[in-house]
């Protein structure tokens, strides 16, 4: 089934490649729909005008974190949209990854970067490798300035993402609305019952951490994100007859000229959740673009503290209240564009209360000061960034390419135990699309992190060395 769906795809890139692209993809990989199935006025025609948006994807991971390692997967995506028979459609995708290249199965649990192309459970209990998933599948209503969908769906929101970098896209099973009716405000809310991380191939858990009596694995099974809360294990909510669900609204207004004001409300009930405000300015002066932006996240423990603690890592040692997860995040951050260049001065400061919980693949410090596979929320955590970008094919010099540079300042809390030791942070991401192959993507992504080796915690502890480097390769083509 596998290999014959691969096949499929790699047929239909070479003998259906449209004249005109209908989708694109954006820097950070996410799908961009240029071109959408039309409404309709019969049920055949709603099938039959339907579109097809084909992806085929490689990426290659190297990295010595922990222990040096490497894992590729190769596969892609189709995904099709029907027409809209008096508002009603339908999406379906289905994703797959195989991994022609991997180390044996039992070095599965040191995958870091690349971990996200097979399910480690899968390899570790049955020596099984590459997934295929149905990870999109939704009803869709459009009305006026509504859009309604039910079902499998991606959601890209302030704390929920598809963050969709590696072979298969974070999604989540539910209900999810936009508005435009409010003048000069985007409206988008979602209630959600279930997720399905990048490496699984069943939906699970929102915010549990699976753990199961004998199975040594069971970790795996439930949300098991790098950023998921490790003392939220699934026993534990189960005990408390808790029913972990996540609800969120956002919103942006634009009614002030040049002023973007955003609004996001992420929260689980009866766990934890979280309110954020986001301003951003734009002006120019003398021919460069100047975007000033502000940030401000306040985590609500709504019972989540005392089920898990204060420290994502379960070691409280050194948090003031080791039993909540009340937090918050202050970030501020300047853009300067000129012609093909583009700085970025970011900041983020988190307060020394709780850690902050954001295993939903949207990253509260995300365009300030995260830098590429960094969690640097963690409490009494600052962040100073730099990014510089510049655009060839702008500048005239080569069609198509793209480089990006990131250098971020990492001063984590020396004192817990349950938190890095600080580091420095340089990546270097190259994009490069090709005029000749429309839909063609080649990315190259480096790391070089130098952390500290010598950093003694409050109870006596040594932290581990947190530096590591890392080289990601992708190639992707749409069709």
């Amino acid at each position: 089934m596998k290999p014959i769906f691969a096949g499929a795809l790699a047929t239909m890139a070479l003998y259906a490649t449209p004249p005109e692209m209908t989708h694109t993809l954006k820097p950070n990989m996410q799908v961009v729909y240029q071109q959408t199935p039309p409404p309709v006025d019969n049920l055949g025609d709603m099938l039959t005008r339907g579109e097809f948006y084909g992806r085929l994807r490689f990426n290659h991971f190297w990295s010595d974190k922990g222990e040096s390692h490497y894992v590729t997967g190769a596969g892609g995506s189709l995904v099709y949209k029907s027409g809209y028979l008096n508002g009603f459609g339908f999406t379906a995708g289905l994703y797959t990854t195989q991994n022609p290249w991997h180390m044996d199965d039992e070095d599965a649990a040191i995958y870091k970067a690349g971990k996200d192309v097979l399910s480690r459970y899968d390899v570790l209990t049955q020596g099984k490798y590459g997934m295929s998933s149905l990870a999109q599948a939704y009803l869709e209503y459009k009305h006026a300035n509504l859009d309604m969908q039910a079902g499998r769906v991606i959601y890209e929101s302030f704390l929920t993402k598809s963050n969709d970098t590696k072979m298969i896209p974070n999604t989540f099973e539910g209900a999810a609305l936009y508005s435009n009716a409010l003048p000069d405000t985007k409206l988008q809310a979602a209630y959600f019952t279930k997720q399905k991380l990048r490496d699984h191939t069943k939906f699970h858990h929102l915010l549990a951490y699976g753990d199961a009596p004998g199975d040594p694995y069971a970790k795996y099974t439930e949300n098991d994100d790098s950023a998921m809360h490790k003392g939220l294990t699934l026993s534990k909510l189960k005990a408390d007859g808790i029913d972990d669900r996540l609800i969120t609204v956002e919103a942006k207004n634009s009614s002030i000229d040049n002023l973007l004001l955003s609004f996001n409300y992420t929260g689980v009930p009866d766990l934890v959740s979280s309110a954020m405000i986001q301003a951003d300015y734009t002006f120019t002066m003398d021919g460069m673009t100047i975007k000033p932006a502000l940030r401000y996240m306040k985590q609500f423990d709504d019972g989540a503290g005392e089920i898990g603690g204060a420290n994502l890592n379960t070691k409280t040692f050194g948090y003031d209240d080791p039993d909540s997860l009340d937090g918050a995040l202050f970030g501020a951050k300047v853009d300067l564009a000129q012609d093909a260049w583009k700085l970025r001065f970011g900041y983020t400061k988190i307060a020394d209360d709780g850690d902050l919980i954001a295993p939903w693949r949207g990253f509260p410090t995300g365009g300030f000061s995260r830098a590429m596979a960094q969690y640097n929320w963690y409490a009494n955590t600052k962040t100073y960034m730099v990014r510089a970008d510049y655009d060839f094919d702008k500048a005239g010099v080569v069609s198509g390419l793209k480089a990006f540079m990131r250098y971020a300042v990492q001063d984590f809390d020396d004192y817990k135990p349950g938190v890095q030791s600080d580091s420095n942070v340089l990546t270097l991401d190259i994009l490069k699309a090709f005029d000749a192959l429309p839909g063609l993507y080649v990315k190259t992504r480096l790391a070089y992190v130098d952390g500290e080796d010598d950093t003694v915690a409050g109870d006596g502890s040594l932290k581990k060395d947190s530096s590591y480097n890392e080289f990601r390769f992708e190639i992707n083509y749409l069709f």
